[in-house]
């Protein structure tokens, strides 16, 4: 016979934890509370740090895609190219 361990107590499975949601919610407010603020610093930056920070900032609201690799069909029937200099 196993040795099972009955849970006692605790979260059910798939409840969303509220420390985690209370901290969101508080982050977003600060985000919301002071977007001026973060437009305007924004601005202020050199083209290159604002074109980084924006990408950084994109992360996290754009999903990032699935790195995806394509097959060459050339390999999928075996052919080889050979470059020769003339």
């Amino acid at each position: 016979m196993e040795n099972q361990i009955k849970k006692r107590g605790g979260r059910i499975k798939g409840t969303p934890n509220k420390i985690t949601k209370d901290i969101r919610e508080s982050y977003q407010l600060l985000i919301e509370n002071n977007l001026d603020r973060l437009e305007d610093d924004i601005r202020e930056l050199s083209p290159k740090d604002r074109i980084e920070i924006l990408i950084r900032l994109t992360e996290y609201v754009v999903p990032k895609l699935q790195r995806t690799q394509i097959q060459n069909d050339f390999d999928l029937i075996g052919l080889r190219a050979e470059f020769v200099d003339v």
